[in-house]
């Protein structure tokens, strides 16, 4: 022991020797440096300037609005969660409470500081791979057994309840569009834009909000995921539709994106499916070389990302098509989904809601007309997606209590309504006046659903108490 302490101690001596003798010669080397450092006004800054400007920093700025983001949305969405809300509603509510609409009403500095415009591109870019993850997870939750087996309800349903609210909504164009679309858009984009907009129904809430509730596995919950998922799918295919028109400049330009769009579709249902359903199989997700499967996954993901984006139609829709394909074993899924799904959920989600946020500016709406309006865009939205939804369910076979109750669950908008919206904007077809409407429209209608539900278990409720006193 005593040897080896000796040892360290001559080693440690010969260091601090060597150490100081090298600063010895080589000291004389920095004194114009430091002369020139000294005669410069930021040497003299104090500890708190230097603290100050590190600050802002583009990294540390992005940290401090991960914190922000991430602490506000898990806080307002526990917070509705504790009322029978979904929590993406309150994420969605603390999204905009961040923005201008209020944080940057009540503390424009501290707003001015965190969401520096300079930064905001950053934001953006992280909250669309965010976004990519969570369309990648929709793609992969979607059941094709679940769909052949109720294909005929299904189908007749969901495109009911995207026909009957789209029309309302390309129809409300006509009022709209001459106070509310950017200018240079063609009405025809605005009005398809507006038809999409009204037509969505979130999946994913909905299944929360059905799992929160325990329907999952009655014959409601499943006819209306069944519905949802058509939906989501249909929605997509049209939005992919509207997005490749809005960005062409011609009709021959439409025709080669829709033609290219097409033809990767196939080429991922047909080649790539089959070949995913050899390769990715649980068994090697379980294993050793779990984490190459998984960047696999990943990179096949961002691949497809990639492709839509240069078609012209958006990074969305690509790996939206790669979960799709994605192979159906329940175990894959499920193995793969918790690891991808919590994290984008969790971590990157929230940003979106953030950005989202951002561009809604409530104070816009400042006159008895705007909200009107608003007013008016919820009631279309409410009325299409309910009456085109339950009359359809009725005269396929299920009770008017049913029928209501799938109405109530296809209003449901949530975050596929936001990203939908966003794309609109990035288009520069929706400005800012309209989608601060239409965002303030996927709020409302994604809260009105939990208690439409009770609404219509209220009169059976009153039954079951009436019996037993009969």
């Amino acid at each position: 022991m005593k040897r080896i302490l000796a040892i360290y101690a001559v080693v440690s001596t010969v260091f601090i020797l060597g150490i100081l003798a090298v600063f010895h010669v080589g000291q004389p080397l920095s004194h114009g440096v430091i002369a020139a450092a000294h005669a410069s006004p930021v040497a003299s800054a104090s500890i708190w300037t230097a603290l100050a400007q590190n600050i802002q920093d583009p990294l540390a700025r992005l940290l401090i609005q991960f914190i922000v983001i991430i602490a506000a949305t898990r806080l307002v969405g526990s917070l509705f969660a504790r009322f029978g809300q979904p929590a993406v509603v309150g994420e969605m509510l603390a999204g905009i409470l961040l923005g201008p609409s209020l944080l940057g009403w009540l503390a424009p500095d501290a707003f001015a500081f965190v969401f520096a415009k300079a930064s905001l591109g950053v934001l953006q870019l992280f909250s669309q791979i965010g976004v990519c993850l969570f369309m990648f997870v929709v793609g992969l939750e979607l059941n094709a057994g679940n769909l052949r087996q109720r294909a005929q309800t299904a189908i007749v349903v969901s495109h009911s309840s995207i026909m009957v609210p789209y029309l309302l909504g390309a129809a409300s164009a006509l009022l709209l569009y001459r106070d509310f679309a950017a200018p240079g858009t063609a009405f025809v984009s605005f009005a398809l834009f507006m038809g999409i907009a009204m037509s969505i129904t979130a999946f994913p809430v909905l299944a929360r909000i059905l799992s929160d509730r325990g329907l999952t596995q009655t014959p409601l919950g499943v006819t209306a995921l069944t519905c949802a998922a058509v939906d989501d799918a249909s929605a997509w295919a049209i939005l992919a539709f509207v997005v490749a028109i809005a960005k062409a400049s011609g009709l021959v330009s439409t025709l080669v994106n829709l033609g290219l769009l097409v033809a990767y579709v196939l080429a991922m249902l047909f080649l790539v499916r089959p070949l995913l359903a050899r390769f990715l199989t649980v068994e090697r997700l379980q294993s050793r070389g779990a984490l190459g499967v998984i960047a696999t996954i990943l990179v096949l993901m961002t691949a497809s990302a990639l492709v839509t984006q240069a078609i012209g139609i958006h990074a969305l829709f690509g790996a939206f098509l790669a979960g799709a394909v994605m192979p159906r074993d329940k175990a894959f899924f499920e193995h793969l989904s918790v690891r991808l799904e919590n994290f984008s959920t969790v971590f990157l989600l929230p940003l979106f809601f953030a950005f989202s946020g951002l561009r809604t500016q409530v104070n816009m709406l400042n006159d008895a007309s705007a909200w009107l309006i608003v007013a008016g865009i919820v009631a279309v939205a409410v009325i299409g997606k309910v009456v085109g939804s339950m009359v359809p369910a009725r005269l396929t076979g299920m009770s008017w209590r049913e029928s209501f109750q799938l109405g109530a669950l296809m209003n449901t908008r949530g975050l596929v309504e936001l990203i939908a919206l966003n794309i609109g904007y990035d288009l520069g077809i929706l400005p800012p006046r309209i989608f601060s409407m239409m965002v303030l429209m996927a709020l409302a209608t994604t809260f009105m659903t939990g208690p439409l539900l009770s609404l219509a278990n209220r009169p059976r409720r009153h039954t079951a108490i009436a019996a037993p006193a009969a």
